[in-house]
């Protein structure tokens, strides 16, 4: 009789185990699932930004061209305006990627031998994600700053700074629409493995039942 106390005993630990590694796998991928809507917004916006850019570039040399002192005025205010509202991006961006890297931190400090070299991954990646993002947002800040100083200003000189500084932020938008599509990439890849990871401890639950 104690023998198959012990028994059904045993038994319900393993399926109450089972249960609970089964939940806290579904709550790891819950932020992955999180960040993969992140991910699309963020591409979503990058196209946006960028067409904006080359939006502003076109309509930039065709002020040049016509003289368009009105025109090219406003070409100022759209600069403005689209570099306040990348301010307000990046600032979000940013404690995304924060965000992540201190979810790694702890995954990595949780994790068992055989998920440690996958959290490990994750969280080089999302720190360098950090990284590349602090980078960009340093480079328009400082075109920024310049672009202010020339703002009202339409001499050719000036006219050809501004056209060389709205280059460079179509540069700085491609590099971080790639970034982004990087990123999304690898957040699919670490959903995949995290369903492989929980049908694996299923299977390995049922057979040691």
């Amino acid at each position: 009789m104690t023998r198959l106390i012990a028994l059904v005993a045993a038994a319900l630990f393993v399926s109450s185990s089972a249960q609970a590694h089964d939940r806290a796998d579904r709550a790891e991928k819950r932020p992955d699932k999180r960040e993969l809507g992140q991910d699309r917004r963020e591409l979503r916006d990058d196209r946006r930004d960028l067409a904006e850019l080359e939006s502003i570039l076109a309509d930039l040399r065709r002020a040049r061209f016509r003289n368009d002192r009105r025109g090219l005025a406003n070409i100022d205010e759209r600069l403005r305006a689209h570099l306040q509202a990348e301010r307000f991006e990046t600032r979000r961006e940013l404690a995304q990627d924060r965000a992540e890297v201190r979810r790694d931190n702890r995954e990595v400090r949780a994790a068992d031998r055989q998920d440690l070299r996958d959290d490990r991954r994750d969280r080089r990646d999302d720190l360098r994600d950090l990284k590349a993002e602090k980078r960009m947002s340093a480079e328009r800040e400082r075109i920024a700053s310049e672009l202010s100083s020339l703002s009202g200003r339409q001499n050719r000189r000036s006219l050809d700074r501004k056209e060389a500084l709205v280059g460079e932020l179509i540069g700085i938008a491609r590099r971080e629409l790639a970034e982004t599509k990087q990123e999304l990439r690898e957040d699919r890849r670490e959903l995949r493995e995290d369903r492989r990871e929980l049908h694996e401890d299923r299977h390995d639950s049922r057979r040691g039942r």
